[in-house]
């Protein structure tokens, strides 16, 4: 690695993302188990976790040859803050180094494992990202059964927007007739407004290969729903997207809802650029940011 990796920007799968770098402190399946994980198609991020043991050594090397200092974003494959984060450090010991060469800092995550470096993430400008399918804990424990509970993730973003820190909450993915209830949704927004969120982005899901077969397994009915609405979807690089007018439908639902209490609203990779109101992946926040010292 002779620079910091880029993100890769698939504009063909409606990424609307501008240029930043991308880090994963760890490769292989994230130890949350996410029953929709996306990142199984990918090679480097498929089979059991492992851990870059020697990424801080050759962070330090790179991060001030690196040029121009985009914002990092940690990350968008393997959560920087899974269980193993807390005993390895890895990702604490990236965001050092990148602090210390002042990079601005995205965090994307599904812990709350981050409040351990919010005493880095205020010195340097950063902007956190957690996602939240669902207030509903049987939920969240069948579709993401080894994540921190929604309540101590939702507690995590209001400690951390009481500390002057811009906080995201993903919504994603949204899954029909598990998650797009407009009830169950307002109550989401409406809870996360309470912390301090200021920017919701949701996400359809886009199932990979053998998703549907982990599903059969958990619910066999919803399996058979899902796979008639998208059998009539695309496949765009690799993901199956709903049809199109069934996915805009729910994001303008949604977005109504979100607009309506005030807040931020976008859509990650749906091919609706114009219902946003701020760049979905916080960026936006990162501009005029004061830094605490």
């Amino acid at each position: 690695m002779k620079s910091l990796p880029r993100f890769n920007l698939v504009r063909k799968a409606y990424c609307t993302c501008p240029p930043k770098y991308n880090l994963n402190p760890y490769l292989g399946r994230c130890m949350h188990g996410c029953l929709y994980c996306y990142a199984v198609k990918f090679p480097s991020f498929n089979g059991p976790i492992k851990p870059r043991i020697n990424l801080p050594e050759i962070l330090e090397k790179i991060a001030e040859k690196t040029k121009p200092k985009l914002y990092v974003m940690l990350s968008d494959s393997t959560d920087p803050y899974q269980p193993i984060e807390k005993d390895l450090g890895l990702t604490r010991k990236c965001l050092k180094i990148l602090a210390k060469h002042e990079f601005p800092v995205l965090i994307v995550t599904k812990s709350d494992l981050f409040l351990r470096d919010l005493d880095i993430l205020v010195k340097t400008r950063s902007v956190v990202s957690v996602t939240i399918t669902t207030l509903k804990e049987d939920l969240a424990k069948t579709f993401e059964p080894y994540t921190p509970p929604p309540e101590k993730r939702i507690k995590a973003l209001e400690f951390t927007a009481k500390k002057g820190l811009p906080v995201i909450a993903r919504v994603d993915p949204i899954i029909p007739w598990v998650n797009d209830d407009e009830n169950d949704f307002r109550k989401l927004i409406l809870t996360l407004k309470s912390v301090g969120v200021k920017h919701i982005v949701v996400s359809t899901l886009k199932p990979v290969k053998g998703f549907f077969i982990k599903l059969r397994k958990v619910n066999p009915q919803l399996a058979e729903k899902l796979e008639n609405i998208y059998r009539n979807g695309k496949r765009i690089a690799g993901y199956k997207y709903l049809p199109d007018d069934f996915r805009l439908k729910i994001i303008s639902k949604l977005r109504s809802i979100v607009l309506n209490e005030g807040l931020n609203f976008s859509s990650c990779r749906e091919g609706f650029p114009q219902l946003n109101t701020s760049i979905c992946d916080g960026s936006a926040y990162l501009q005029g940011q004061t830094i605490l010292t």
